[in-house]
């Protein structure tokens, strides 16, 4: 089976025989259902395959879909004028391009449709050509926009400005009003328009872009569409049930040891209240492909913008995670808010976990163990600036949990907490200490997902810190800041975190841990 890694264009799946995972159905319902819409997906989730295949299906393409369910679906097969623009390929922090990219658009079509002679202006041109191309073909519009955002991602939360009309913007402003102006050309076009999509990673809102036309129907949380980027489960056992098979044979492992495996790594994806399981598609072809099982899609790209704006965040990322939200708090990135909750979704390193009917509410968290451990490690990196690598830290603790050896975890916690500079040590106050030993716990097992991590875990009578369960141990982890371990293990024997263990086989320590706010490091530690 050849794997289309890398490949985007449709045509090209089709004719060299790549593997596609049907979703034409989806498309069909798409198209004869709305005319304006937008999608929201992480990256190398498959927005630009999709963007690809409607331009081919409104080109009238037919031959492409041979076999296909929109095969059976489609009756007319027309050739619209199809406008496509993708953003992928170019560097928006310098001022110029984007204009230029623009330019360069709407000049092409003008080539192909003719110019509205009274036309001056960006906008008017764009409007012009539209109608030209509806009077020329007897067919209206379709316009196809892949990485819409782009162009603000590539300068967000960056000191750059520029001198516009003797006033100096920010290079994201002035990005943005760029694309305002642009876009607002649906709203007069819309006569001269079949049907509009554009993707993203990342939903601007109402100061951004989509502030100067008719809103899109944003299909990015839709139910019936959540599946239309991605690999669901069903698609995965259908599609790649061999190769499911080879790879279980590679690692000597059962077939159903090797789902569980692929499910824990790369799928976790929601992006309904459906809460249909989606797999990641850059990850799992790859790992098909190499026969191998890594962190494809966190090493395919470093979310830098979102490590700038975590920076200069009041808000520890474990203070956003496991908690229900309402679904404006996290789907709309605003620029002039310092929030990056929603970023931090949208860009796939968060994903819905659950959701709560009555109170219409969503509960976000990491999706699967490849982001959790890739994404932990770069914030670590950021936040504690310590002499050792937090990830190589984490290893070793794994291997010692692994072992059933306390002492060894003690020693190597001590030794990196002391590694991390007295600078980098929030002191304000006893809150902000406390925070601190709170998060860098946090962030270190986090990191150690090769196992079943619970974080206040809740029992019928409190919550423990931390529960960890390896294949041979449980650990029940409970932390004091300046006060002895002794008060750590009699709260968990007197609230009873260890109770639900009592007929499990494997060996429980229960273990308090104390910080000292003088040394930064590990004071106290008992062991039952």
């Amino acid at each position: 089976m050849k794997y289309p890694i890398g490949v985007q264009d449709f045509r090209s799946i089709v004719e060299d025989g790549y593997v596609y995972v049907d979703k034409t159905a989806l498309i069909y319902d798409l198209v004869t259902n709305g005319k304006i819409y937008f999608l929201s997906r992480p990256r190398r989730f498959g927005k630009s395959l999709l963007v690809s295949t409607l331009k081919y299906y409104f080109e009238g393409e037919k031959e492409l879909f041979k076999g296909l369910a929109i095969d059976s679906l489609e009756k007319d097969w027309k050739h619209y004028p199809v406008f496509y623009l993708s953003f992928g390929n170019h560097n928006f922090s310098n001022p110029q391009e984007l204009a230029e990219s623009l330019e360069a658009f709407v000049a092409k079509y003008e080539e192909i449709y003719g110019r509205d002679k009274f036309a001056i202006n960006l906008g008017d041109r764009f409007k012009g050509v539209l109608k030209c191309a509806h009077d020329k073909t007897g067919l209206r519009c379709v316009v196809l926009i892949d990485e819409y955002d782009k162009p603000l991602l590539d300068v967000l939360d960056i000191s750059d400005t520029i001198i516009e009309n003797n006033v100096e913007k920010s290079l994201e402003e002035y990005n943005r009003n760029i694309l305002k102006g642009f876009y607002a050309v649906f709203k007069d076009a819309d006569p001269d328009l079949q049907f509009v999509l554009l993707t993203g990673v990342t939903k601007f809102s109402q100061v951004s872009v989509f502030s100067g036309f008719n809103q899109p129907y944003d299909i990015s949380m839709t139910a019936k569409y959540d599946a239309l980027c991605g690999i669901t489960t069903e698609e995965l056992r259908s599609v790649f049930a061999d190769e499911i098979k080879e790879l279980a044979g590679n690692f000597d492992s059962t077939e159903e040891d090797m789902w569980q495996k692929l499910k824990r790594h790369y799928d976790g994806y929601h992006f309904s209240y459906r809460m249909t399981d989606i797999y990641n598609p850059f990850s799992i072809l790859n790992a098909f492909a190499n026969m191998q099982i890594s962190d494809y899609w966190f090493k395919s790209g470093t979310p830098t913008y979102l490590i700038r704006l975590l920076s200069h965040c009041e808000e520890n990322l474990n203070e956003m995670v496991g908690k229900y939200y309402d679904v404006q708090d996290f789907v709309d990135y605003k620029a002039d808010v310092e929030q990056p909750l929603p970023m931090i979704y949208q860009s796939g390193y968060l994903t819905i976990k659950g959701y709560d009917p009555d109170m219409q509410q969503y509960l976000l968290d990491f999706p699967n163990d490849e982001v959790t451990k890739g994404f932990i490690s770069l914030v670590s990196a950021n936040y504690f600036n310590s002499k050792e690598q937090p990830s190589t830290a984490a290893s070793q603790m794994v291997r010692a949990l692994k072992q059933g050896d306390t002492d060894k975890y003690r020693d190597l916690l001590t030794s990196f907490l002391a590694s991390i500079p007295y600078s980098a040590r929030r002191n304000e106050n006893e809150r902000e200490q406390e925070r601190y030993f709170q998060y860098t716990v946090y962030l270190l097992m986090r990191m150690m997902s090769v196992y079943t991590i619970y974080h206040e875990k809740q029992t019928s009578q409190g919550r423990a810190d931390f529960v960890v369960e390896t294949p041979k141990y449980i650990y029940i982890f409970e932390y004091k800041l300046n006060r002895p371990a002794s008060e750590a293990i009699a709260q968990i024997n007197e609230k009873g975190y260890a109770r639900e263990y009592a007929n499990d086989s494997r060996k429980l320590f229960k273990i308090g841990c104390t910080f000292s706010t003088e040394t930064g490091t590990v004071s106290d530690w008992i062991v039952e």
